[in-house]
This record gives structure tokens, sequence and C-alpha cells, in this order.
């Protein structure tokens, strides 16, 4: 079931008598619009599902830090991330907390 010439001009007919030959190009750009729009997103959602999947693999687990290679070795930065790291295990292991004991 194909669409010949005789249809696609009873086609382009209603449309024409349906929207005007005058609101047409406004129409049409709309849409083109539209469409780079809702392809943008498409993209933007792949790119998003695959930062995820990064994210997703490094992502550390209970609200530890991850680990940050130490080049200068200061031991100063270490002994400040060591005690942020044991903060949010005691507050994870507060009765109420979000984060606490199952």
């Amino acid at each position: 079931m194909s669409l010949g010439p005789f249809e696609i001009a009873i086609i382009v007919l209603l449309i024409l008598v349906l929207f005007g030959y005058k609101k047409l190009p406004a129409a049409s750009r709309s849409l083109g619009q539209s469409l780079r729009i809702f392809k943008g997103e498409m993209k933007g959602m792949k790119s998003d599902d695959v930062a995820t999947k990064d994210a997703a693999q490094v992502t550390p687990v209970r609200g530890e830090l991850p680990a940050r290679p130490s080049t200068s070795g200061d031991l100063t930065a270490q002994l400040q991330d060591e005690a942020r790291a044991a903060e949010l295990r005691a507050r994870a292991d507060q009765p109420g907390s979000v984060d606490g004991p199952r």
C-alpha cells in the first residue's frame, strides 16, 4: 500500500487548506527546530548513560572518599582525608541516618 502522486497531491492540498500558505513556513521552521532539540536531547541522554556507567565504576561505597594519590607526600592532607572519611563512617553508623547500617 504505497502512496501515489494523486494521494500525495490530495494530502498537500489538505495541508494548504488547513494551515494556509502564509503559516506553512513558520510551521515547518517550528517543526525543524523541535526535531533539532529532540535530537540534541537524545544525544545528551546517550552521553549521560555513558557517564553514569563510568561513574558507577568509580563511585566509592557508603560515603567513603576516593583514594587520592599523594605525589608530594603531604602528611597533613592525608590526615585530613582520613579524618573526613572517619567522620562520614561515624555519621553513617548513627541510628536514624539515611546511610545507616542495615
